[in-house]
Formats: C-alpha cells, structure tokens, sequence
C-alpha cells in the first residue's frame, strides 16, 4: 500500500494533458507506454499528469493496494441514504475503499438487497458490547462471513463477497448452518468456517469446521466438512484464525485473560496443540503477512510483536501509545494496519523500515471502523 503523496495539486504538467490529447508517452503507442510506466511508483504516476492518474485506474494496470472497512455511523444508524452504500434503517454498516495515493474514501457499490442485508454492530439490549461482523480477506476478495441481525440472529446464510478487481458483489454458496460468535480464517487460498452459534447453541455446531474454496469455479462451489474442534470453547465470541505456513492458529479469548490455543494443519486435516510461546504472547489482536510471519498488538502496552516459529518466542517490532486498546488489525504489502480507539485511528506501521515507521488514516467522516482489510484498488474511479 503507497504512502499518501505529499503534494497532489495540479503542476505545470497538467498542460501536457492538453497538447497532447491524453497521450501517455508522446511517440509511443498507449500498450507500450503502459509497459514503460507500470515500473513506477503509484504516487509519482498520480503526481505528474491527467492521462497519467487516470492510467492509474486501468482495468488493465498493475493495481496499488487500498484500504477497506466496514464502517458504522458515530451516532448509530441512520434512515436516509445519502451515498451508494447508504445505511438501511436495519443495517448499521457501510462499506468505504481509502484510496492511499489520492488520499480519498468511496463508498462501495450498495450490496445485494436479495435478501434484505441486516448487520448490526451495536443493539439496544447490549450497551456495553458490540457485535461482531467476522470479514477476511481471500485471493483479493473481501469476504463477509458472520453477523448478526437486529433480532440477535445470524444475519448471513450465504459469504456476502466483494470483487474489487470488478467493482461488484456477490453470494458465495449457503452455508449449512448460519451463525456468528464463529471461527474465520483463510489459508492457501481458503476460507474456514469453524464452531460458533446458530439461532441458538448446539454442540455439535460449536464443534464443527467447514471450508469453501473460493477459487474453484462457481460450479463446483460448496462447503466441505472438516475435522471438528475437541470441544466447543471456541463459540464464547468471535475467533481470528490465522493462515501460518500451511496452519490456522488461533486463541479462544481476546486480550491477556486465560485463554486456550488451538492449531489446525490444513493438509492433514488434523488439529495440535499450540506452542506454550505462542499462546502465552498472544495478547491482542493478530494477522499474518503473506502467511509466513505473524503479527499481533498486546492491547494493553501498545507493543507490535512477531513470532520466532523456530525460537517459540515474540519478538518487539515497536511500541506505540496509539496501537493500545487495538482492535483489529491486518497485514499487507509490508504494513500492518491496526483499528484503535473505539473504531476513531486507523494506525499504519511499516515493518519493512528499521525502525519501523507509522502514521494516521482518519476515518470516512462521521464513521467509526469496525474492520479494516488491504486489497487490490478499484478500478471505476474517475480522476
């Protein structure tokens, strides 16, 4: 994900989009100067020209990496829907894309009405709690997997997923038992569904794992029974599982209570205990960066750290005052972007630089963040 530019106003070179009718390169045929351009940063191609910035946005251009939340209004629900993605007086959550070059939010398409889509994040009966909306990320997808209804019931038969690279949404295949206080992850490609809650508890459900592989064709689509957890533990709240080296890894509490681990090898099909050094520091939120090193915020102190798989230890990456109280984070492009603050910060923290270095995305106006994801940009805008 680029840095936003310093400085995005028009310059002398604005005049070239004139003289020369949006070419890109004057002498070279558009195909081949696509070719030439596409090895330069993001932030310079949008600083130069017109016909440069709008290249940009070209189904056909190498695509930069956004930011991506589920957001709900600070003061609750509204009736009106002033954007595309507006609020239905049922459904608190609105979708917003952070273009990071052009340093803008846009709406996401409104989403499928068929069926009515209810999401709530806060519901007059809990007022010390939010409910969870469970979203993940899979082969440049966004992919809503969990939620609940104003009537505290699953809210999604089917994955509601979002394709940036085609600016449309759509239903993934129903799956067996609706729920929410579940278990979310993707590894390699694939989206698991694990334990959770339905319209009320079974064990069985609180047991059971599923998978969907998004990239098979439509077709062929559907969930496939897995191995089921040894007992329901994991259906208290919602669980992160995270992909690591052919492995989901995940913790049954949030924070730095007591809490229980739990591996899950995809090939084999089979659950492990977790490393006693794993469990012990994982105190906060977590996320994977190319599924080979995990990443997770201790809450509590504010402090980034990855995990040794060789030595069974976490290891400090930094320590900020605005990652304490995270929420969520996720990781991408050598960054990690952390929700802080009761959904008002957006902190980014580069882990490539040494030191690491971290700045600020303010949410879309009015907006607090519920979940915040990397994916590919879109590719409708018009600059």
């Amino acid at each position: 994900m680029e840095a936003t530019p310093q400085c995005t106003n028009p310059t002398h070179y604005d005049s070239f989009d004139d003289s020369e009718n949006g070419t890109l390169l004057p002498g070279l045929p558009d195909d081949l100067a696509q070719r030439c351009l596409s090895s330069l940063s993001p932030s310079l191609i949008f600083s130069v020209c017109h016909p440069w910035r709008r290249l940009l946005y070209f189904p056909s251009f190498p695509p930069f990496c956004s930011l991506y939340v589920l957001s709900s209004p600070l003061h609750g629900p509204t009736t009106t829907n002033p954007v595309p993605g507006g609020v239905d007086p049922q459904n608190s959550i609105e979708f917003f894309s952070f273009d990071p070059i052009s340093s803008s939010w846009t709406p996401l398409p409104t989403p499928p009405q068929n069926p009515p889509l209810h999401l709530f994040h806060r519901h007059p009966s809990f007022l010390s709690r939010n409910l969870p909306i469970q979203s993940l990320t899979v082969s440049n997808h966004l992919v809503l997997i969990a939620a609940t209804t104003h009537k505290l019931f699953p809210a999604l038969s089917s994955p509601l997923v979002f394709h940036p690279e085609s600016n449309s949404w759509f239903y993934g295949p129903q799956i067996s038992t609706p729920r929410r206080w579940c278990v979310t992850g993707s590894a390699q490609g694939v989206i698991y569904l694990a334990s959770g809650v339905g319209s009320h508890y079974q064990r069985d459900i609180a047991r059971s794992m599923e998978r969907w592989d998004l990239n098979k064709k439509r077709e062929s689509w559907g969930w496939e029974n897995k191995a089921p957890l040894k007992d329901g533990r994991f259906s208290r709240e919602e669980v992160v599982a995270v992909g690591y080296r052919g492995k989901l890894c995940m913790v049954n509490v949030k924070g730095n209570a007591v809490k229980e681990g739990a591996v899950y090898d995809v090939e084999l099909d089979k659950w492990e205990e977790m490393p006693q050094g794993m469990v012990a520091g994982w105190n906060g939120p977590a996320a994977t960066m190319d599924e080979d090193v995990i990443y997770v915020i201790d809450e509590v102190k504010g402090r980034l750290s990855k995990y040794d798989g060789e030595k069974d230890c976490w290891e400090k990456v930094i320590e900020l005052e605005q990652l304490k109280r995270a929420e969520q984070i996720t990781a991408g492009r050598g960054k990690i972007c952390a929700i802080s603050a009761k959904g008002e910060r957006i902190i980014v923290v580069d882990v490539r630089d040494k030191p690491a270095k971290f700045w600020e995305v303010a949410p879309p106006p009015g907006m607090e963040v519920v979940a915040v994801h990397v994916l590919p940009r879109m590719i409708s805008r018009q600059h």
